[in-house]
């Protein structure tokens, strides 16, 4: 999945903010967060956060959850390196394993359909 914010921004400058931050607040992880293109969910007000480390990622998707005002009946899903990554992994821990080359791990996310896809009975016999 393309970043948006990764196209827009110097692979230099995202490394030296991205360092500056961890220098800053080492009890930190930045983190970039943007919706799929061509998704049909609400556009986020904002790309980068700093999240507490020991923050899961199930609690960090409740903030992404908030800041784009989805209602309780609409999921979305948070992907690192294309994988979605266990709701109770640590920040810190996706850190560690995720993190770009330039100090950031990307999130991009994607909404699940309000109502799941319909089953013909009559072609999948139960």
């Amino acid at each position: 999945m393309r970043s948006k914010f990764k196209d827009e921004h110097p692979f230099e400058k995202r490394k030296a903010e991205a360092e500056r931050i961890r220098q800053k607040y080492s009890d930190r992880i930045p983190v970039i967060c943007e919706k799929v293109e061509k998704s049909d969910i609400a556009t986020i007000d904002k790309k980068k956060y700093l999240v507490p480390a020991d923050l899961t990622v199930g609690q960090f998707v409740y903030v992404i959850r908030k800041r784009i005002k989805l209602s309780p009946e609409k999921a979305i899903f948070i992907f690192v390196d294309e994988v979605l990554p266990p709701t109770a992994a640590l920040m810190s821990s996706i850190y560690e394993e995720h993190k770009d080359e330039d100090g950031y791990v990307v999130s991009p996310f994607l909404p699940f359909p309000s109502s799941p896809p319909s089953i013909d009975s009559d072609k999948n016999p139960v």
